[in-house]
């Protein structure tokens, strides 16, 4: 009975967006042709808007991980690979679901998913490179873009109903590739036939973009093998990714004879890779305690030497905060801090220990630091300003998110909490309008809009007030007529 209470909740939220989706892809289809098959159907313009509206809907799909580390780590590693990308224009949305089955999807406008899975799974930076670099592909090649010309020339429904299949596919791996198909409006031989041509080519182009990143070009070919050892007893038991993403023998020897081609080098893992994984790892698990078990005896049968061991203990670090065991959680911070006092992933795991006690005081003494060494990293930002506004320092939290604005733009969460901090300090003003920037951001352009109704019938505005909101106001305007199709 759940699982068909899931069922109906995904196709009737994919309707939903197919109804919503269907105006802008009548109008995409009026676009000029400018060389670009695939632009005829969908301008960047317009892929922009539909991956935000992707997102919006793959937050009602799955969980996104919104830890301000693992959100930095995935975002660098996909900002890395996509410069190296033979269109470095095209902006990337990396994000990571909170999901250990093994997948990963390309949606439009660059948004790129990762399930955790993936990231727990593999054995080395290179082999999740492998599987960033192989998504990015289908986004720099234009893969969906070209499967929406393909699906129009039989109707535009079928169009629609292709980005609505990727979204299926997200919950339901099997039930997305049986709609996909359905959707080109083709026998099964000749959709299989498009789908294998562009994981060929995701893999081929893939692995340069690998090999220019500084990467291995084995971890592709490597991660392939383990996901068909997996799967090969059982095709119901085979990995989401191999379901969404047709592995066969002849694939995965070609991708490794290429990868061959290359030269043999010394690669290692990046320190935010090896601590992001095993935060992930205890995340995932059934429990923190399961996970403070594993790790305990990992870390007690480890014939690594000390400094691999310490990625182990900053994950045992973790799960200890997690299950409230603050004694044994200290005692490998210390352990950690010791090996390198300044390191912020370090740092943050200690103020994180002071502040589930919660210690404000030696908390902020270690944000202090970690904010003095690193003022621009994002994390730091986020966690230290989650900090101020837990014991109402709005004023200081304003501070920091306002000094991180100089350089960086702000995003949904730096949005969120420099709302609070002016709703501490009394600025019912900024306040609403900062909603108003985050409500857009979560998808809800309308209430955004109407959230500056709000303050226009509320407040006396002077003009400096008045301008910014008719100008943001604007901007939504737009966005409200690209979202109805331009009526």
């Amino acid at each position: 009975m759940t699982f068909l209470n899931t069922y109906r909740q995904i196709i009737n939220k994919t309707f939903i967006f197919l109804l919503v989706l269907l105006p802008f892809l009548v109008i995409a289809n009026d676009l000029p042709d400018f060389g670009d098959s695939a632009g005829s159907i969908i301008s960047p313009e317009y892929e922009r808007r539909l991956g935000k509206m992707f997102l919006s809907q793959v937050r009602h799909f799955a969980q996104i991980n919104n830890d301000p580390e693992v959100k930095a780590y995935i975002q660098s590693l996909g900002n890395k690979l996509a410069s190296h990308s033979d269109n470095t224009e095209q902006p990337f949305n990396f994000f990571v679901v909170n999901d250990p089955a093994i997948n990963a999807f390309a949606g439009p406008g660059g948004m790129i998913g990762m399930n955790s899975g993936v990231i727990i799974s593999s054995k080395n930076e290179s082999e999740l490179a492998g599987v960033m670099a192989h998504e990015i592909t289908h986004v720099t090649q234009r893969h969906l873009a070209r499967q929406f010309e393909q699906a129009s020339q039989y109707s535009l429904v079928n169009t629609a109903a292709l980005i609505g299949a990727i979204l299926i596919g997200i919950s339901n791996p099997e039930a997305g590739m049986a709609a996909m198909t359905g959707a080109a409006g083709l026998s099964a031989q000749n959709s299989a036939n498009f789908t294998r041509a562009n994981e060929q080519e995701a893999d081929r182009i893939g692995m340069q973009v690998l090999v220019s990143s500084g990467f291995n070009p084995r971890g592709m070919p490597e991660f392939f093998e383990t996901l068909q050892q997996i799967g090969r007893y059982s095709q119901s038991a085979a990995p989401e990714f191999v379901r969404t993403h047709p592995l066969t023998t002849s694939r995965i020897a070609d991708t490794r004879a290429r990868a061959e081609e290359y030269p043999k080098g010394e690669y290692t893992n990046s320190h935010s890779y090896d601590l992001i994984r095993y935060k992930l790892l205890v995340a995932s698990a059934k429990s923190p305690k399961e996970a403070a078990i594993f790790l305990r005896k990992a870390l007690n049968e480890s014939k690594s030497s000390v400094k691999e061991d310490l990625p182990i203990r900053y994950g045992l670090a973790y799960a200890y905060i997690s299950t409230r065991e603050f004694a044994p959680a200290r005692q490998q911070v210390d352990h950690l801090l010791k090996d390198n006092p300044d390191d912020i992933a370090y740092l943050l795991l200690a103020a994180k220990l002071e502040t589930a006690q919660p210690n404000y005081d030696a908390a902020f003494n270690v944000f202090e630091k970690a904010y003095g060494l690193y003022p621009d990293y994002r994390p730091v930002v986020i966690t230290y300003s989650k900090a101020l506004l837990d014991v109402s320092n709005g004023k200081e939290a304003k501070k920091v998110l306002t000094n991180y604005a100089r350089h960086h733009e702000h995003d949904i969460d730096t949005y969120s909490l420099l709302g609070q901090a002016e709703g501490l300090l009394g600025n019912e003003v900024e306040t609403a309008f900062l909603q108003s920037k985050y409500y857009f951001l979560a998808g809800a352009t309308k209430a955004a809009a109407d959230k500056l109704t709000f303050i226009k019938q509320q407040y006396q505005l002077d003009y400096y007030q008045e301008q910014r909101i008719n100008a943001w106001m604007a901007e939504l305007q737009y966005e409200l007529e690209l979202e109805q199709g331009l009526k």
